[in-house]
């Protein structure tokens, strides 16, 4: 009788053992998981303050170059997508083309010395400069968060459990290598 109390108690006991252990790698890729939506509402968040600069930029700009609407209006699209993109492949796709269109207007920029030295287009270029540095800084932890998030997933013996309870790999927020070119613009 000692033997079959003694046998039920250690097959009891890996059992326990057994669901803790199943039970701290769940919950460690449900707070990984967590972890990786924070950040990702982080890059919505700045890619929105950025996008709510636009206009405004836009507006300042718009009274010295009448006859750069195309960059105007590149910019105004590309806030547009933005503004309207859901997953995050359209939200980078966005972002990149939002990126080149401003480029495009900084390079065009140069040849207005009055813009240049206005007041208004000052400050909102010093903001929209911080915001580009945040948004930057909100990427990287949203990749890293991902980083962390997707090695957990890939590891064994957590990939059989995220495999289980369908943890799926996540996405990296990436920059088009193409796009952190600055445009050449000639008149």
């Amino acid at each position: 009788m000692k033997k079959g109390l003694i046998t039920v108690g250690v097959i009891a006991a890996i059992i326990l053992l057994g669901v803790m252990m199943v039970g701290g790698s769940y919950n460690s890729l449900v707070e990984l998981e967590q972890n990786v939506e924070k950040e990702y509402s982080n890059v919505s968040v700045m890619l929105e303050r950025r996008a709510d600069l636009i206009p405004n930029l836009v507006s300042t700009v718009k009274g010295y170059m009448e006859h750069e609407q195309e960059i105007i209006n590149s910019i105004t699209d590309a806030r547009d997508n933005l503004l309207n993109a859901k997953t995050l492949e359209e939200k980078g796709q966005a972002n990149n083309e939002l990126t080149s269109a401003l480029n495009a207007l900084m390079v065009v920029v140069e040849n207005y010395p009055d813009l240049k030295a206005n007041e208004n287009f000052i400050q909102l270029s010093d903001e929209l400069a911080g915001t580009e540095n945040r948004i930057a800084n909100v990427r990287r932890d949203y990749n890293d968060a991902v980083e962390a998030y997707n090695s957990k997933v890939k590891k064994f013996p957590t990939n059989i459990l995220a495999g289980m309870f369908g943890f799926e790999e996540k996405e990296y927020f990436e920059v088009a290598p193409e796009k952190t070119e600055v445009p050449e613009v000639e008149f």
